[in-house]
């Protein structure tokens, strides 16, 4: 009895055609719940830099402040790029290829300023400071590729 099982057993020598099948449809399920958590990852990082972008071009308007006795009507966009030379403004030769501050968004008045960056997936992401309150407000840009991604609520 013995022998003939370890017999029947030395004649298998591969998997059934079922078993393939059955491990590929497995594999076909979890690629089909992983993939899609996968691709939103991207727009994700891109609206954090804007988001970020955004944050150091109010930290660099309220230097500016600070240098001229609390006015923030000297802040525009060239004025930040020559604080902080990290910025980087929305021309086009960068295209979208990377988050920028928009220049004609980024203006200043005695009171207060507003600073507006946007991302590769074209989300305008904006920093307004009134008389010392700030209000951070978001929106789906122009671009082809404007989905809005990081910002459903219109404000972040």
């Amino acid at each position: 009895m013995l022998n003939r099982l370890r017999h029947r057993a030395g004649d298998e020598g591969g998997f059934t055609l079922i078993e393939l099948l059955v491990v590929i449809l497995i594999i076909g399920i979890l690629a089909a719940i992983a993939i899609p958590s996968f691709i939103g990852q991207k727009n994700k990082a891109n609206d954090a830099s804007a988001k970020e972008l955004a944050r150091t071009g109010e930290t660099t308007a309220e230097t500016i402040a600070t240098d001229n006795n609390g006015n923030y009507s000297s802040v525009t966009a060239a004025k930040l790029l020559s604080y902080e030379p990290s910025l980087q403004t929305c021309t086009a030769a960068t295209g979208n290829s990377a988050a920028c501050v928009v220049n004609t968004g980024t203006s200043g008045s005695a009171n207060g300023y507003t600073v507006i960056t946007e991302s590769t997936n074209n989300d305008l992401y904006t920093i307004i400071n009134t008389a010392g309150v700030v209000t951070r407000k978001c929106s789906i840009g122009t671009g082809v590729n404007a989905t809005q991604s990081g910002c459903p609520t219109g404000s972040w």
